[in-house]
């Protein structure tokens, strides 16, 4: 539909969100972080989204920060809008997939960098170009990046600019795996299937240690483990809803 930059499609506890400007790669704009946003939010409070799979339609995931927009000073809600978002994006309780095929580059790998999972085509292309435009990362590139890849790889890509097709993100972990490009959209569908078969209490649980233990000394994020509830997720949050019967 007109207007709609991001497109939201529930199948079987799967929420497939799909940035929706193909005639411009999906370049990134304010309005599309308002309408990301929005959703981001909306999953949030929604129980019935198991998994999270965020996609581009038409020949790319996403090129990166549309360059008219910056030159524009087209203004965003408010002074940190667009970091807050892939913030929020990162912190969605339940599982995440960013499923990357064409042009993944700067802003669009930021973007995909906030999900927990990155499966790529193998004719994809990703990396930072920043430092070819002349500008600096201020959406979490310098910290999500060498999380996944190592400051040293990192380094090399950020001062560089240079983009690296599936295969060698798969080879340095950028991406977490790497298939042919018919393949692509029935392997992410097959892996948010199994996420969502599994309980989703438990998922949401597992993130959050996961996320926890990379804040916490090793010996604190084992003691915090230990003193989350024991027995089954699903069942204690029924028992919740039902007034602790």
């Amino acid at each position: 539909m007109s207007g709609e930059l991001v497109l939201r499609d529930d199948r079987d506890g799967v929420t497939h969100l799909t940035l929706n400007r193909p005639e411009k790669l999906n370049a990134l704009d304010p309005a599309v972080f308002v309408q990301l946003r929005a959703h981001i939010d909306a999953i949030t409070a929604d129980a019935s989204v198991r998994c999270v799979v965020l996609g581009g339609a038409g020949r790319s995931f996403c090129a990166g920060h549309d360059l008219d927009a910056i030159a524009d000073h087209t203004p965003a809600p408010s002074p940190h809008f667009e970091p807050e978002t892939i913030d929020a994006l990162e912190q969605l309780p339940m599982p995440t997939i960013a499923r990357i095929h064409g042009h993944c580059y700067t802003g669009g790998l930021e973007l995909a960098l906030g999900c927990d999972l990155l499966i790529g085509a193998e004719s994809a292309r990703l990396g930072d170009t920043h430092g070819q435009w002349g500008l600096v990362p201020v959406w979490g590139m310098s910290v999500r990046l060498p999380e996944r890849v190592g400051i040293s790889t990192a380094k090399e890509l950020m001062f560089t600019s240079r983009r690296i097709d599936g295969h060698e993100a798969s080879r340095i972990g950028l991406l977490d795996r790497v298939v042919a490009d018919d393949e692509l959209e029935t392997t992410v569908a097959s892996l948010a299937a199994e996420i969502a078969a599994n309980s989703p209490g438990t998922n949401r649980i597992v993130k959050q240690l996961l996320t926890d233990r990379h804040e916490r000394p090793r010996t604190e994020a084992l003691r915090h483990e230990r003193t989350l509830p024991h027995g089954r997720p699903d069942d204690m949050r029924e028992r919740m809803r039902a007034g602790g019967r």
